[in-house]
């Protein structure tokens, strides 16, 4: 994980020392290290931002669901950019102990380091494409309907217009504003990656567990045979539960996150519906003629959904390793059969071994038909109290989320 780990630290999330050291005792949380005082920078101007968004929420006398997207996303990014603060503090005694058990019972993945090094490129890229058409949509609408005034300023003051209701503009405002809304945006779509390569890790330990079992089909093991494969269980199993108590304010954030967006961006889109945005002069000069919005949106959509799902199935991947070896163990012999055995298979149905969101709920394979389940019934809670209906007729797409 050390490719997405210092990735993470270029846009101040887990601000640890010693990252490229082989040796785990050296990997170290200090206050004074360059990396944390880049954190808390990038906390104090996230911060105050988020400050500056609740100062609009509070002034405006119409706010809606809609209206108060920005207010939801600082404030949750935001949570998520202290929470990995948080983590830091503790990732150098977690790194230990996944040392520790790694001299005793080595990883033998060769595909770990290549799936987490692949699917930390694919996400960022897909979110760069992302933060490229963000900017293309707000582009375009300064060219169209501001072509009077500085492009550059016209388009941060459009991206960020609570910013500058109360603060000045000046350029240097302007790209700090720019730098901490692509930090925020990036900690979105880096805790989802987060969860996915941790995932990734606690599976390969459980899966050479469970292949230890198959390979032994067949064969009349001794009890010592099974104790040893109990046992590494066992380590496999604490992982699991130790990597839960440090991560699980972030798994939980990250799926409030994803649940949220999902129904707000279907909301909007049976509310609105999909179109291209009026011109707002004659000679029509807009990259996409008037779709960039309607493209980043769907885009947006899609790649939301998607990562949310490669979460929650990636994640569940950990509680399904962990109950695969139930079924090997069944199909023993009885003339192998001992009790090291049956203290495995009491092990495996007694404990449940799975990631989840700070004990509220355990990602499994069932989670995502409940979040499914979940966005229907508030999108139809939604649609009744506003009075929509998705065969209106869409109003003005600039009322449309970004």
């Amino acid at each position: 994980m050390k490719l997405s780990i210092v990735i993470g630290q270029c846009f101040g999330l887990n601000p640890v020392v010693g990252v490229f050291n082989v040796d785990a005792s050296k990997m170290r949380f200090m206050f004074c290290s360059a990396r944390c005082l880049y954190t808390i920078l990038s906390i104090f101007g996230q911060g105050s931002m988020l400050f500056l968004s609740i100062m609009k929420f509070l002034k405006d006398t119409n706010a809606s669901i809609s209206s108060n997207t920005t207010l939801a996303f600082y404030s949750s990014n935001f949570l998520t950019t202290v929470l990995f603060l948080h983590m830091a503090t503790k990732w150098p005694r977690l790194c230990l102990q996944i040392s520790m058990s790694e001299a005793s019972c080595p990883n033998m993945d060769t595909s770990l380091i290549k799936n987490c090094n692949m699917t930390c490129i694919l996400i960022l890229a897909l979110a760069t494409v992302e933060h490229f058409l963000s900017d293309l949509s707000g582009l375009a609408a300064v060219i169209d309907c501001e072509p009077q005034k500085n492009v550059y300023e016209a388009f941060v003051k459009r991206s960020f217009p609570w910013v500058y209701e109360f603060v000045p503009y000046n350029h240097f405002v302007g790209f700090l504003s720019q730098a901490f809304n692509i930090q925020l945006t990036f900690t979105w779509s880096f805790a989802d990656l987060f969860i996915i390569c941790i995932s990734f890790y606690l599976i390969s330990r459980l899966e050479q567990v469970n292949k230890k079992i198959l390979n032994a089909r067949g064969k009349n093991k001794s009890q010592h045979f099974w104790r040893t494969v109990r046992e590494d269980y066992n380590r496999a199993a604490s992982l699991v539960r130790r990597v839960d108590e440090v991560i699980g304010a972030i798994i939980f954030i990250s799926f409030a996150n994803n649940l949220f967006f999902i129904c707000l961006q279907l909301y909007n889109t049976l509310k609105d519906g999909i179109r291209a945005t009026p011109l707002c002069r004659a000679e029509d000069i807009r990259p996409l003629h008037g779709y960039e919005q309607a493209t980043y949106f769907m885009y947006s959509f899609i790649f939301l959904v998607t990562r949310s799902l490669a979460v929650s199935l990636i994640a569940a991947r950990v509680h399904s390793s962990s109950r695969k070896p139930a079924v090997s163990l069944y199909e023993i012999s009885s003339n192998v059969y001992c009790v090291e055995i049956q203290r495995f298979l009491d092990q495996v149905h007694g404990d449940t071994v799975a990631l989840s969101g700070l004990q509220f709920f355990n990602i499994k394979k069932g989670l995502v038909l409940s979040i499914a389940g979940t966005i229907v019934t508030y999108e139809l809670v939604l649609l009744q109290i506003t009075g929509v209906t998705p065969t209106a007729s869409p109003p003005n797409a600039d009322s449309q989320i970004c």
